[in-house]
């Protein structure tokens, strides 16, 4: 039964947790609270084969809860698996990451490393390319973004092309664009994915009572508009049940600003 009342985070996990729907046995990773609960939501829902770890060193048979945790609580560890191994599961593609880049460019390259034209001489530093160019290279990748707008979404390159993308210019030499999985975007505003004409980011499904023209006037280039544009989908009561599961201190309402619903008013 789907749900009536929920939260705008409520209604984004959901739409992340369906990006792993027919991944099968794939190692699962989502960083940051939102992405995070969107894994766990679908390794205990629509898809029971997916594989994550504590983040240190152990694979887990259900995911920890976000959040502290009580003192009498233990993890269900199923097997070890080191940095050795996680390096190995990379390398073989059979993982999916849904981070959440500070910029993100119409040829699905994102930054996390800096802002600013001079890389010598960043306006803010932050975290650097860490994983990512790995990452995009290797394995399918998603993306998370609370806040949708221009100053994300930039106009030209992102300042620093931390990740591969659909850019002909910078294609490494024996790539094909068939080989790189930027599988969907998730906004405040709705689900994107880079399937439209040429490469061209194009709407997937919009949030109830978000329009076209909201999304373009805070993209910072064209976005596609196919002919017919579903409403992301409600969570059903199943899926809020296991949101409060793994997120029993609603963390995942400190996401948002206002902590928004899903539907507006």
């Amino acid at each position: 039964m789907m749900a009536t009342e929920y939260s705008l985070a409520e209604l984004m996990i959901c739409a992340n947790a369906s990006a792993y729907d027919n991944d099968g046995e794939v190692l699962v990773t989502g960083i940051g609270v939102l992405p995070r609960i969107a894994a766990s939501l679908a390794m205990l829902s629509s898809n029971p084969d997916i594989l994550m770890t504590d983040s240190e060193s152990w694979l887990l048979s259900e995911p920890n809860p976000v959040g502290n945790r009580p003192a009498d609580f233990k993890q269900k560890n199923e097997t070890w698996m080191g940095f050795s191994r996680i390096f190995d599961n990379v390398w073989s593609g059979k993982r999916h990451l849904t981070g959440g880049p500070t910029q993100i460019d119409r040829f699905a390259q994102a930054n996390i490393s800096a802002l600013g034209s001079d890389y010598k001489k960043p306006k803010v530093q932050m975290l650097g390319v860490r994983g990512f160019p790995g990452n995009s290279i290797c394995h399918a990748n998603s993306y998370l973004v609370p806040a949708h707008s221009s100053r994300v979404f930039v106009e030209g390159e992102c300042d620093v092309v931390c990740t591969i993308g659909y850019n002909p210019e910078r294609l490494p030499k024996g790539y094909d664009f068939d080989e790189i999985d930027v599988r969907q975007v998730y906004t405040n505003l709705g689900v994107f994915d880079f399937r439209g004409p040429n490469r061209q980011m194009q709407i997937v499904s919009l949030h109830p009572g978000v329009t076209v023209e909201e999304v373009q006037e805070n993209t910072g280039f064209p976005v596609h508009i196919p002919e017919n544009i579903p409403t992301t989908a409600a969570p059903t009561e199943a899926q809020l049940e296991l949101i409060h599961r793994i997120d029993p201190q609603n963390l995942r309402a400190k996401q948002l600003k206002d902590n928004p619903p899903g539907v507006r008013s």
